[in-house]
């Protein structure tokens, strides 16, 4: 572990237990208190595991395995947004914290982003993430029949192609994908307001900087796009899809995520929309995060991926 890395681990560590911690009075534990007490020593922590090298970039990833568990368990890969430009997998971490309270493993992902190598970089990034889950899952606890990806906006648009993906697509760049026997699928995608119409950000009323600067001055930028585009990927055996979007997006338009339900609908694909009335990207108020984290688990129960 780099200097830079273990100090930014042991930095966020201490800002994750001051958060836990903090409720705590020398007279009684509150509820929530007592939650984080038992979350504590339910979990076990390995952080910055190094699952790919490229372009002389580190690709890592955290693992949050369950203490001494009997059977496999479920678990999320989660991968953080910011417009594949920004962001790191710590500045996302307490997003996950109600799938630990389900009882989820959780892999917090790390990629490249567009400052280090341009798109489709971080698709095969979280592709090899998702590969590096099934290799490892005697060794962590992790359920293979379980794993569902989750992200939001970027972090979507990656938990989204990660799912929807096949090594037929060209962004597995590894010669032994098919090492468990068939490839890696995920049993479900939670996407929390992810692009899903790349081209659609390149230029007119719905064009974003970011999307622009993830693809640079590549000369098939409109042609790789549309590959990288989950609105493409629509297909009949996709694993069930859950997505979450408010209707005032300033940076990821709604319609994206209208459009993904309607393709999905049509072809067969179990899925979920829930729309947030005037959301924006992100902030939901606390009621809204109660309702889907609600309907999250409610759908994970009905796809028999959780209790």
């Amino acid at each position: 572990m780099t200097t830079k890395h273990s100090s930014t681990y042991r930095w966020t560590a201490s800002v994750v237990l001051f958060i836990l911690f903090s409720t705590v009075s020398l007279a009684q534990l509150s509820e929530t208190a007592a939650w984080s007490v038992d979350l504590a020593s339910r979990y076990r922590v390995v952080p910055n595991i190094t699952y790919s090298v490229a372009n002389n970039f580190e690709c890592k990833l955290d693992v949050y395995a369950t203490r001494n568990a009997s059977v496999p368990v479920p678990t999320v890969i989660f991968i953080h947004g910011g417009g594949w430009v920004v962001e790191n997998k710590e500045s996302s971490m307490l997003s996950f914290l109600p799938y630990l309270e389900m009882g989820f493993a959780v892999v917090n992902v790390e990629y490249r982003l567009a400052k280090v190598s341009l798109a489709p970089a971080a698709v095969e990034d979280c592709r090899l993430a998702l590969r590096w889950v099934f290799l490892n899952a005697k060794t962590y606890g992790f359920d293979t029949t379980k794993v569902i990806v989750t992200g939001g906006s970027a972090g979507g648009h990656l938990a989204l192609t990660t799912g929807m993906l096949t090594s037929a697509a060209g962004f597995d760049n590894v010669p032994d994908w098919d090492t468990f026997g068939g490839q890696p699928k995920v049993a479900a995608i939670v996407n929390w307001f992810g692009i899903t119409d790349v081209n659609d950000l390149f230029a007119g009323p719905n064009m974003q900087k970011y999307a622009l600067s993830w693809f640079g001055s590549l000369p098939n930028r409109d042609e790789l796009a549309k590959r990288l585009s989950p609105i493409h990927m629509v297909r009949k055996d996709l694993p069930p899809i859950f997505t979450v979007h408010g209707d005032r997006d300033q940076l990821v338009p709604y319609t994206h995520a209208v459009r993904l339900h309607e393709a999905l609908n049509k072809a067969g694909v179990p899925n979920e929309f829930i729309t947030i009335p005037g959301g924006r990207h992100g902030g939901f108020s606390r009621e809204d995060m109660l309702r889907i984290f609600s309907g999250i688990k409610a759908f994970l129960q009905q796809h028999r991926i959780t209790q």
